[in-house]
């Protein structure tokens, strides 16, 4: 469980209604009352249900679920744009529901920034002028603001594009300027809904790895709406599934995978790619044989014979990874033909146990030997055989 100072935003027990007759509905609700027998008895649309959640700072947090299950409803609760019919959106501790119109606007502007779905850029203005204007609008003076604007202009593989026209950029580039423009103001949070939807799906993988690697240059803190259950995978730390309003489970990928909650889950996920929801940590294994290079060749030749292996995994006094060795380079250090740590097979790829199987199968296809998985220390926590990433994907 997450520790309080790590919560930007919270959610609790949001209610969105829409139609004259509320307090009608809420009484329904309260009695179990589905959606459509609500809407058919007072007319009334429950765009969310009791809604709850926490978004951890520096994380991606996915809201996925069909076209009117709630979730758009919820991202414009967080920024203000949608006033919940009860239930409260706290920021950092404070309920933006009490917050001034200045300080509303404040918090609008610094703190949290949109990107939409269909970018929202200003067609009479160039690159530069988009992406700079939030900071136009606060009043930066407009050499500081462009300054910044160029620095994220670059960030986001636009640099040479700061005057062009909008009219003259590609659908993945108008998306890099609504994600720059929204950057450029700093802000805590990023609100991003269904933001790659309209983009054809090689354009959107790219993007979505930006989103990625951005995420781990800037360590902001996202909010992402998609209907795209393999989107939510690979974005997500957390992912919540609504449907009619309600949120159904909330879960890591790995956890709602692993665990659906119900029929419903099931159903969605069962679409997922698993390549993008699995790391190199569900599938690795014990390596058949590791080597200490301090042993020395008659040691290792004798462990290799002894388990029946041809090759070997070598570590370090620290468990370190340092390579392979064959059995013939071992009787060949044994014979004193070569000094052992000469003969080891050092250029092998390495991945991580965070790496996702969906990144992994490359490196396993080219591989000669089993990868060796490590940690951040390099120290050898396992291996990843070509076999398991097959399997992995049934």
């Amino acid at each position: 469980m997450s520790d309080e100072k790590d919560i930007i935003i919270r959610a609790e027990h949001l209610y969105k209604l829409y139609g004259v007759n509320k307090g009608a509905a809420q009484a329904l609700i309260k009695e179990g009352f589905g959606k459509e027998e609500i809407f058919r008895q007072t007319g009334v649309t429950v765009a969310i249900d009791h809604v709850s959640f926490a978004v951890e700072r520096k994380k991606i947090y996915v809201l996925i679920g069909l076209s009117g299950s709630g979730k758009s409803t919820v991202v414009r609760c967080l920024n203000g744009l949608n006033r919940p019919t009860s239930g409260k959106v706290l920021f950092n501790g404070e309920n933006i529901q009490e917050f001034s119109k200045k300080e509303l606007l404040d918090y609008r502007r610094n703190r949290i920034s949109m990107v939409f779905q269909n970018f929202g850029l200003m067609s009479h203005r160039d690159v530069l002028s988009n992406v700079a204007y939030g900071l136009e609008v606060r009043g930066v003076q407009k050499a500081k603001r462009e300054e910044k604007a160029r620095e994220i202009i670059a960030m986001v593989g636009l640099e040479g594009w700061e005057h062009k026209s909008i009219a003259n950029l590609s659908g993945g580039m108008r998306q890099r300027v609504g994600i720059a423009r929204a950057l450029t103001n700093d802000p805590d949070v990023l609100l991003m809904d269904e933001p790659f939807s309209a983009l054809d799906p090689l354009v959107r993988n790219d993007m979505q790895n930006e989103l990625l690697l951005l995420q781990k240059k800037l360590n902001k803190t996202v909010v992402f709406i998609t209907h795209d259950i393999n989107e939510a995978f690979k974005l997500g730390d957390t992912v919540t599934i609504m449907k009619d309003g309600k949120m159904i489970q909330t879960a890591t990928p790995e956890g709602m995978t692993s665990h659906p909650a119900d029929e419903y889950v099931e159903k969605f996920i069962n679409s997922a790619n698993k390549s993008q929801v699995f790391c190199a940590e569900h599938i690795m294994c014990a390596p058949p044989c590791t080597v200490n290079l301090y042993d020395g060749a008659n040691f290792a030749a004798a462990q290799m014979r002894n388990l029946g292996v041809t090759n070997a995994y070598v570590v370090n006094e620290a468990s370190q990874y340092l390579g392979m060795l064959s059995l013939e380079q071992v009787l060949r250090a044994e014979k004193g033909e070569a000094s052992l740590s000469d003969l080891i097979m050092k250029k092998q790829p390495t991945v991580t146990k965070t790496t996702r199987i969906y990144d992994l199968m490359p490196v396993a296809a080219a591989a000669q030997y089993p990868i060796a998985v490590i940690d951040a220390k390099e120290r050898l926590l396992g291996i990843v055989t070509q076999a398991e990433v097959l399997k992995s994907l049934v």
